[in-house]
């Protein structure tokens, strides 16, 4: 009667939301402080597989599941890949830290560590590589079309430099990043917010391809400044990168607000993180002053405040 278990960490985006889905480079890293959790274990003989995630509300029968169900379609895929048979008996029961709809990769992290405690629980082995293209395929259903990044990040869990339908890297922090993470306690939509920015890009592709360019240039010279550990250069970029995704109307009110307070308590800058008009910020602060901007981001309105280091 063994019992697998398997974790799965969050991510933000730092710099490069949005303009990563046309093509642009795009950075994110791990957030260790929240993680993801699936327990695998077998289940009473007849009933099949059973997803319990209570955190979601959701119970789930795979034989009764239809398609468009992203964890039941992830774990048909792991269960094909494997060879495994279409529904053995196994009870797998999901709970997570990682808010839900707020831009810091709730879904690919509950999905990451469903595929690793299901493959391990099987008796295979498999590649990050390879859970990373398995739970893209979950995100599709999700997220419509998502860029990739999430489910890179969360399954190599190291800071990644992402280019969509190109590749990706880990690339290496010359200093370790301390950041600060805002929640607005606003839910956001990846999928509402991604498909609404297209439609406007589609109505003036010139204005848009012409923003998506410059968060490009940011996110290069970005990834740059954090190889040579230039701090102060990666919180002024941060700032620039947030006037950028203001320009393309994915920010909101009680983000902008957060975005200010952070640079009010010391922050060396801040941004929004991830879809927006709700969600996340993450800031960009130092030992000095991170217990200024987690009192600044409360008093602000924040839900939440977490302090997370990147290495």
């Amino acid at each position: 009667m063994s019992v697998t278990i398997a974790q799965a960490p969050g991510k933000v985006i730092l710099f490069g939301e949005h303009a990563v889905v046309y093509g642009r480079p795009a950075i994110a890293v791990p957030v260790t402080e929240v993680k993801a959790e699936a327990q695998v274990e077998p289940g009473e003989r007849g009933q099949g597989t059973v997803i319990v995630a209570s955190d979601m509300g959701q119970r789930i029968v795979l034989r009764e599941a239809g398609d468009g169900e992203a964890l039941a379609h992830l774990v048909r895929l792991v269960l094909k890949r494997l060879r495994a048979g279409r529904d053995p008996d196994l009870t797998i029961t999901v709970t997570s830290t990682v808010p839900i709809a707020r831009g810091m990769g709730s879904g690919a992290a509950v999905a990451t560590a469903i595929a690793r405690a299901l493959i391990k629980h099987l008796g295979h082995w498999a590649a990050s590589r390879t859970i990373s293209d398995l739970v893209y395929q979950s995100e599709v259903l999700y997220h419509g079309t998502p860029s990739g990044i999430d489910n890179t990040v969360v399954a190599f869990e190291k800071p990644i430099y992402f280019v969509k339908d190109e590749g990706w890297e880990v690339f290496w922090l010359a200093k370790p990043l301390l950041l600060a993470i805002g929640d607005t306690g606003i839910e956001s939509s990846t999928r509402e917010v991604v498909g609404d920015l297209r439609q406007r890009a589609a109505a003036d592709p010139g204005r848009y391809e012409a923003l998506f360019d410059q968060v490009a240039d940011v996110t290069r010279a970005a990834r740059t400044a954090l190889e040579l550990g230039q701090q102060e250069a990666t919180g002024r970029l941060m700032d620039e990168n947030h006037a950028l995704l203001q320009e393309l109307d994915v920010s909101c009110p009680a983000l902008d607000q957060l975005v200010i307070a952070a640079r009010e308590g010391g922050a060396l800058g801040a941004k929004l993180s991830g879809a927006g008009r709700g969600g996340n910020m993450v800031a960009l602060v130092t030992q000095e002053t991170r217990g200024a901007v987690d009192m600044m981001l409360r008093l602000a309105g924040a839900a939440n405040v977490t302090v997370t280091e990147v290495r």
